[in-house]
């Protein structure tokens, strides 16, 4: 048995062809869709990078395994304490050690845990390989190590690769060579110019004015990321360079399938592609940011062709990502870990059917402390702390309708905001019930002094506001704030 693993940071799935994007950006994906299951209301637990991989890898919500943020006490996992034996029981029942106890041969090819200090990531890999960037590197510089690799284990009958690109991820970085694919495409007619100058008014890190989150500081080394978009002319080549990242990360990966295909063993070989997180581009007023609970951070792509399987299926039941593990550990014949929060969906691999969840609650701890309720067309968000962006405590979206969050509805449907509160509020009981810590993360992370990524720059980002026509803003902010100063 063969597994590719393929990691794209940062993908939207709605940015993907067979979820329906009118660009053609991943046809090597889609290609895969076809053959497999595509699953169509998938999300990370908890976002964004570090949460959500210490999620995944772990299959525990960032409620118990205490990885919320990218700061603080909530950067860490929770360690297990006095009860911990001679090898960590969570590290030795984690994603990668699945495929250790099916016999196969592991490896991983990503800057994850050195660009987080996450090095738990690494816990049932026999070979691991980093370039040493700490995810600052562009895909052609992991490809031609994802080749080798494939190359020196042809003849190797059982593997499992985990292949992690950061192409789409900020700061944009597709090479020069590529040019622009979609120069000649429109982009989204969703994000009209009415709803852009109304975003340059925001108090918004990570918005229009601040691309690089409290600064409009640019990079010449990366020439495809600019410090802030001041027209929509340059709006539309700011969105432009976000697909070129997804498009660059496919066309190296399809390099990838053709080497498989080289070897014979592509049809054989089991096929994930996912993400860690979405991209928010212009929803909420964030640019290039993956720092909410909302539909484009936490909703991401998940696809699988897997030997046996249902192939050319769309699954539309709601998922976590953490929903990986137990499945995948049955499909190798695993047994289950009793820590483990996901939920098997096999029979949606096996047989088509339908065994998805009524809700989620999805959480987000490193730019803004929320959580969320997704249920039926709805995504409900509470909000602890707003992230300097100003945000109500609470927001409701139809989703179905309106999936760029332009329209927040909360004064019409009262009743679906407190059906939205009681999800996270019985989710979060439930939860805690279960858990072998006292205390909730999120609540951690505020007496800590609110997200890693707000720390100490509010004093600076008002003066940005007052200093760029948007003294309304940073008065509003310094209310709302005045402790934190």
């Amino acid at each position: 048995m063969r597994v590719l693993f393929v990691d794209i940071d940062t993908l939207r799935a709605d940015h993907m062809g067979c979820y329906g994007y009118y660009r053609n950006t991943t046809p090597n994906f889609d290609r895969v869709a076809e053959e497999g299951v595509r699953f169509d209301s998938y999300y990370c637990s908890d976002a964004p990078c570090l949460p959500s991989r210490a999620a995944l890898i772990s299959g525990m919500f960032g409620i118990h395994n205490g990885a919320i943020g990218h700061g603080g006490t909530a950067a860490d996992k929770r360690y297990i304490g006095a009860r911990r034996m001679f090898k960590d029981a969570n590290d030795n029942n984690n994603f990668n050690y699945i495929f250790r106890k099916a016999g196969m041969y592991t490896a991983s090819i990503s800057s994850f845990p050195e660009r987080h200090s996450s090095w738990w990531f690494n816990a049932g890999f026999n070979e691991m390989h980093n370039v040493g960037k700490s995810g600052q590197e562009s895909g052609e510089e992991v490809l031609p190590i994802a080749l080798d690799w494939l190359e020196r284990n042809k003849d190797r009958e059982n593997w499992y690769l985990h292949l992690h690109l950061w192409d789409p991820h900020t700061p944009y970085r597709a090479p020069a060579e590529l040019g622009n694919p979609f120069a000649d495409t429109p982009m989204p007619d969703w994000l009209t110019e009415d709803i852009f100058k109304e975003h340059l008014k925001l108090s918004s890190p990570h918005g229009a004015n601040e691309i690089n989150m409290f600064n409009d500081q640019t990079f010449p080394e990366y020439p495809r990321h600019p410090g802030k978009i001041e027209d929509m002319t340059q709006l539309k080549e700011f969105m432009d360079n976000y697909d070129c990242g997804v498009y660059w990360a496919d066309y190296l990966i399809g390099q990838v399938f053709d080497k498989l295909r080289e070897q014979g063993i592509y049809d054989d070989t089991a096929i994930i592609i996912t993400a860690d997180h979405g991209e928010n581009m212009g929803e909420l007023g964030i640019y290039g940011e993956h720092g909410t609970a909302d539909y484009p951070t936490c909703r991401i792509p998940m696809i699988i062709k897997w030997p046996g399987c249902q192939a050319g299926k769309v699954d539309s039941d709601f998922h976590y990502h953490i929903d990986l593990v137990p499945t995948v550990a049955e499909l190798l014949h695993v047994g289950a870990y009793p820590k483990w929060d996901g939920q098997s969906y096999l029979p949606a691999l096996t047989e088509g059917a339908s065994c998805g969840r009524d809700s989620l609650v999805i959480s987000q701890c490193a730019h803004v402390c929320q959580r969320s309720a997704r249920f039926g067309d709805w995504l409900y968000i509470r909000s602890i702390h707003d992230g300097f962006r100003l945000f109500d405590r609470e927001m409701l979206f139809n989703v179905k309708e309106d999936p760029h969050e332009l329209h927040d509805v909360k004064e019409q449907y009262p009743a679906l905001c407190q059906q939205g509160a009681k999800i996270i509020l019985d989710w979060t009981e439930e939860q805690m019930l279960k858990s072998e810590s006292p205390i909730d993360p999120i609540w951690q992370v505020m007496r800590e002094g609110g997200p890693s990524h707000t720390r100490g720059h509010l004093a600076e980002y008002l003066d940005r506001l007052e200093h760029t026509g948007r003294s309304e803003a940073a008065a509003r902010l310094r209310e709302r704030h005045k402790d934190e100063l």
